[in-house]
């Protein structure tokens, strides 16, 4: 399957509670589009900010977004966590149980954002599952998503599965497909960068230009160490580990022990030392 001017799909099924399939592709996201679309004189305010937060138009969709951010995203302690609870999955596209919202959590296009059971988001989080066609974030049962930490779709979806956990501030963003399988480990401050610009005209700013995503793919058990950043268009195999600091530019074997910047491997962990 073929869309016009694009490389072909590459399907992968998830095996997910929430029984969806995924297709990953490369393709033109053009995300910096976005931003000019805010500011185009053919929509008002109101529009704008419906299109870039709430994801849909209209009073009441704006309205019921409001009220419940208003009322329930900044209140502290206990009577905070019991609010969000009951009212951030009325926002939600799907929402499990026993799900913990800590303050500051921050939804985007929430109808695009779908969480499985016992999943805790901690304080300062983002959520934002933006753009015109994606599917947005999927979250399986069992995560943890560090205080601080982003979820940032640019017309990509971004899927974490069971048991995955975040430490505090990082960042996953997605230009077409970022998936992270599962009882993958993250440290604190790693960044996953599902997409780039695509400066071809020298001349011109880079922000007047295109952007390109191939997305990343993460195998079930890995570790990642504190402040690795992982570039887009990169397979990490499964039960790897990034040591600390590495920048990840090509893809990593299954069980491979990965160091350095750029990240080169230097064992594989299925044999002896």
């Amino acid at each position: 399957m073929e869309t016009e001017g694009s490389e072909p799909f590459r399907k992968i099924t998830l095996d997910f509670t929430f029984g969806l399939c995924y297709e990953k592709t490369i393709m033109k996201t053009e995300s910096v589009i976005i931003q000019r679309e805010m500011a185009t004189p053919a929509k008002s305010k109101m529009e704008c900010y419906s299109d870039l937060i709430v994801g849909r138009r209209g009073f009441w969709p704006l309205l019921k977004y409001e009220l419940i951010m208003l009322f329930c995203m900044r209140m502290p302690g206990a009577l905070g966590l019991l609010l969000r609870a009951k009212l951030y999955p009325k926002l939600l596209g799907k929402c499990g149980n026993n799900v913990v919202f800590g303050m500051n959590v921050t939804l985007r296009h929430p109808h695009k954002i779908k969480i499985g059971d016992n999943v805790i988001i901690d304080d300062n989080c983002l959520l934002d599952a933006k753009g015109r066609d994606n599917k947005g974030i999927l979250i399986g049962n069992g995560v943890f998503l560090g205080r601080n930490s982003i979820l940032s779709c640019k017309n990509g979806d971004i899927v974490l599965g069971d048991n995955v956990n975040i430490g505090f501030n990082c960042e996953v963003f997605s230009g077409s497909r970022v998936t992270l399988s599962n009882d993958t480990l993250v440290a604190a401050y790693c960044y996953f960068i599902g997409g780039d610009h695509d400066p071809q005209d020298i001349e011109a700013s880079v922000t007047r230009q295109g952007s390109r995503s191939e997305g990343i793919d993460v195998g079930e058990k890995c570790w990642f160490g504190a402040g690795v950043k992982v570039l887009d268009g990169v397979a990490i195999g499964r039960n790897s580990i990034l040591g600390a600091g590495a920048v990840v530019t090509k893809s990593v074997p299954d069980y491979a022990v990965a160091v350095g910047i750029p990240a080169k491997t230097i064992r594989d962990r299925r044999q002896n030392n």
